[in-house]
C-alpha cells in the first residue's frame, strides 16, 4: 500500500499555521500604520527595530514551520521526536517575536527588558528541531519509503 504523503498530525498543524498566518499580515499592516500615523512609535528607533524584527521573525518562522512539515514525515524518527520537530519552529515563531515585542513595550525605553532573553530560548528550540530533522533525514534507513 502506498505511503500517505503527509501524516494527519502534520496536515492538521499545517492547517492551523495557515489559519494563523493572516495574523502576521495584520501585524505588518499595523506596523505600517504606526510608522505612518504614530509619532510615538516613530520617535523610538529601538522600538521600531525590535517590533520590525519580531514581525519578520514571526513570518519567516511560520513559513519555515510549513517547510519542516513537508520533511518530518520522511524521517525514521520516533513519533515523539517527530512531534518535537513539528513543534520546534512554531514554538520559535511564538517565543522570538514575543521577546522582541514585549521587551520594548514602554514607548520611552532605551533598552529591552529581560523578556528579550526569550529570543535565545526560541532560537535554541528552533536550532535543535532543525538539527534533529536533519539527522532524521540523513540517517533514514533506505527501506522506509
Amino acid at each position: 500500500m502506498p505511503r500517505e504523503s503527509i501524516s494527519r498530525e502534520s496536515r492538521i498543524l499545517a492547517g492551523v499555521l495557515l489559519i494563523t498566518y493572516p495574523t502576521v499580515i495584520f501585524g505588518g499592516v499595523s506596523l505600517l500604520s504606526m510608522l505612518v500615523f504614530s509619532t510615538e512609535y516613530a520617535a523610538n528607533p529601538l522600538r521600531q527595530d525590535l517590533w520590525r524584527a519580531g514581525h519578520a521573525h514571526a513570518g519567516v518562522y511560520l513559513l519555515l514551520s510549513l517547510v519542516v512539515l513537508r520533511y518530518v514525515d520522511d524521517t525514521a524518527l520516533s513519533n515523539g521526536w517527530k512531534r518535537a520537530v513539528r513543534l520546534a519552529a512554531p514554538v520559535a515563531a511564538i517565543l522570538v517575536p514575543l521577546a522582541f515585542f514585549v521587551s520594548i513595550l514602554d514607548p520611552q525605553a532605551k533598552q529591552p527588558n529581560d523578556v528579550i532573553y526569550l529570543a535565545y530560548a526560541g532560537a535554541l528550540v528552533l536550532a535543535l528541531g532543525l538539527f534533529i530533522l536533519g539527522v532524521g533525514l540523513v540517517w533514514r534507513p533506505k527501506n522506509t519509503l
